[in-house]
């Protein structure tokens, strides 16, 4: 099927969204299991002090987190604290003290004041446009209070635009209210944030069972395989409780040709992967052998993969028996059967 699809279903018993450019699966949004969404905020109160990782226990009712930067902060003190990631299995989630709202067109800030568009937004004519919408629509708002307009703003009709900012302005003003131990404000789940980032155009199939009919169950099987063919090559794709180790293969043919093939084969497809897999953390790239000349065209093509990926990486680099390190945010949920 050629042109953009989104499909929104569910999958195991969990709301999930999924995008597919012309018939191959792009992106894939799945809530997690027995763990918070992200975004959702708590009620919460500091526990003891992790002096060694910098940070601090937080526990709300039902639950706890780790907190990190939690300088000046003392035991039995109540704050306000949003899920910022997801957590390797028995360790509690990431939270943070800076809160965001964030929606299809607008992120509201209450403690980052300041009003911004989208560097993404070029046309000087629409970024002073758009500027002049957030001057009007924060007008009396506390100074602490920030407003970011975001790329899909560009093409937005500004009423749409002006309903987001009021939307995210309300949610704040009500969960910055409440002081009550607990769930404050849930995160979105699939199927909004699907609204709120593929903005492209793109048909959408809402239908129980559009997954199967729309070619995404198919796709999702080969995720539960290490294995990622790579046209002649392959390479496998295996996590570890320390970290997430991938090793390219080029089989029988072990020519220097064909191991750079491989290689720049792997550095393409693996953000893809990494992204519908859920993999977040750690991950070490062993890649066919290779020379250092071959090195920079590998480590360019990874970083471009890297750039347009929707979940922010760090590459490292070269370690000195030439794998790649990369540190990954684990803002995705890990893909698992229930």
């Amino acid at each position: 099927m050629k042109g953009r699809l989104v499909a929104l279903d569910h999958w195991e018993g969990r709301e999930a969204a999924a995008l597919m450019v012309d018939g191959r699966l792009e992106d894939l949004l799945v809530d997690p299991v027995d763990a918070p969404r992200l975004g959702t905020i708590f009620a919460a109160r500091v526990e003891r002090p992790m002096k060694g990782l910098g940070g601090a226990m937080v526990t709300w009712d039902g639950g706890e987190g780790f907190l990190r930067r939690a300088k000046g902060l003392t035991p039995g003190e109540r704050l306000l604290v949003q899920v910022s990631g997801f957590a390797e299995p028995g360790k509690a989630p990431p939270v943070t003290t800076r809160l965001i709202f964030k929606s299809r067109y607008a992120i509201v800030t209450p403690e980052a004041g300041g009003l911004n568009v989208s560097r993404a937004i070029r046309d000087e004519d629409r970024r002073d446009a758009l500027m002049g919408l957030a001057v009007a629509a924060m007008e009396g708002t506390p100074d602490r209070l920030g407003l970011i307009l975001r790329s899909a703003a560009a093409d937005a009709d500004d009423d749409d635009i002006l309903e987001d900012i009021a939307a995210m302005r309300s949610a704040c003003e009500d969960a910055t209210a409440q002081g009550a131990d607990g769930l404050v404000l849930e995160g979105d789940g699939p199927h909004l944030n699907a609204w709120k980032e593929w903005t492209a155009p793109a048909q959408i199939e809402t239908q129980a069972g559009s997954f199967a009919e729309t070619g995404v169950l198919e796709a999702m099987d080969t995720l539960f395989s290490p294995v990622v063919p790579l046209g002649p090559h392959r390479m496998i794709i295996e996590p570890t409780r320390a970290l997430t180790a991938v090793d390219v293969d080029t089989g029988r043919d072990i020519g220097s040709a064909s191991a750079l093939k491989a290689n720049l084969a792997a550095a393409r497809e693996l953000p893809r992967q990494l992204r519908l897999r859920g993999v977040g953390g750690q991950v070490t790239v062993d890649f066919a052998p290779l020379s250092k000349r071959d090195r920079a065209q590998v480590e360019t093509a990874l970083r471009a993969g890297f750039r347009a990926d929707s979940v922010e990486t760090e590459v490292i680099g070269w370690t000195p028996l030439g794998h790649m390190e990369l540190k990954r945010k684990r803002e995705r949920a890990a893909l698992t059967r229930g």
